[in-house]
């Protein structure tokens, strides 16, 4: 299945026309973790994994890293983002920390604020608040998480707002029935609210209020990435803290020390999104075990179409993509998710990466 967006084909022409883009400055580079499962690993294992990766790509030099939240997902046990997020706080310095994102119509927004305020304390000046309005499971799920699930969604915009003004400690809207109501424990420094999303929704909504929008481009191959940052550039309202609209984008990418050494190992993502595409969500296997399962002709042809899409190869390669990908969106930001059934491989992908943009710790 190749992908649909538009600029995806220009983009592997130009990584394929020109053997580097001098010219071209990537953006920050930030990561996204999602604590996934692993065939043959305990979730625990997982769960380590992604404090130490955040230890590590802060000695690199990433920007920020970032915290997923799933619910009721056998391939992605990252379930509270918030409690990650204290504990990556607890052993690092410098990098900033963030969730994307809480998904904000499972939960009181009150109660995120709070959250948010003890992260802030804990680790001032390097928190980000990513909000998305997907349940991030199931139907059934959701209506776990909030016996409201079906009704919440509708109250987004204002849920935002209360929690904007909540973190940032401001009086609520005029009127507003909990205006007494304040988020402890307060500080000097604040959270920064973002707007996640995969379709033009979130975008309207970051352009609302003056957040900056990052675009998950590894949840839709790219589709409605233009669309969604244009409108988000023509709708956007200045706020005090971001004057001026500033976008991001998610990528699923992947370096290894050869072409071949990424497309191999690759293979365990392939197969877990063509399972995953049918409605089956299944731990990660090792490459050696994705490559020999048994598909058929038009299995096989799927599966060259994420690999024809993917943002694999060595990191000269996987760079060139990101600047064309830099380039041609006008984005501010890219952030980088990796899976890998080994941790080494996801660690060597990030290692060559901050190595290919000259990022340092």
């Amino acid at each position: 299945m190749a992908c649909r967006f538009r600029g995806a084909e220009s983009i592997r022409m130009m990584s394929r026309s020109s053997a580097r883009f001098p010219e071209l400055l990537l953006p920050p580079l930030s990561v996204l973790d999602q604590s996934v499962a692993c065939v043959g690993k305990p979730h625990r294992n997982s769960i380590r994994n992604t404090l130490a990766l955040a230890k590590h790509c802060e000695d690199l030099g990433y920007a920020r890293f970032w915290l997923s939240e799933h619910h009721n997902h056998p391939s992605i046990v990252g379930t509270a983002p918030e409690v990650l997020m204290a504990a990556v706080a607890a052993t690092t310095t410098r990098i900033r920390i963030g969730s994307a994102g809480v998904m904000l119509p499972h939960y009181a927004p009150f109660k995120v604020a709070e959250q948010f305020r003890v992260l802030e304390a804990l680790a001032p000046g390097r928190i980000d608040l990513g909000l998305g309005r997907a349940p991030g499971s199931d139907g059934i799920t959701a209506f776990a998480l909030n016996p409201m699930a079906d009704k919440r969604p509708d109250q987004f915009p204002g849920d935002v707002r209360d929690l904007m003004d909540w973190v940032a400690g401001r009086p609520l809207i005029q009127n507003h029935p909990f205006a007494q109501v304040q988020a402890f424990p307060k500080g000097d420094t604040v959270p920064e609210v973002w707007m996640l999303g995969s379709s033009d929704y979130g975008a309207r909504v970051a352009a609302h209020f003056g957040l900056p929008y990052c675009f998950a481009w590894f949840f839709t191959e790219g589709r409605g990435a233009p669309e969604a940052f244009r409108l988000y550039r023509e709708g956007y309202k200045p706020s005090e803290r971001h004057p001026k609209p500033h976008s991001a984008v998610c990528v699923w990418a992947l370096a290894a020390d050869t072409t071949e050494e990424a497309r191999r190992q690759f293979a365990s993502r392939a197969k877990w999104r063509l399972f995953r595409d049918r409605g089956e969500f299944l731990p990660l296997e090792p490459p050696e075990v994705a490559v020999v399962h048994p598909f058929t002709e038009s299995e096989r042809a799927r599966l060259d179409g994420y690999y024809d899409s993917a943002f694999i190869g060595t990191a000269a390669e996987v760079g060139d993509k990101l600047r064309a990908l830099a380039e041609t969106l006008g984005i501010d930001e890219i952030a980088v998710v990796t899976w890998a059934h080994d941790d080494k491989v996801q660690w060597r992908s990030f290692e060559l990466l901050a190595k290919e943009f000259g990022m340092s710790g």
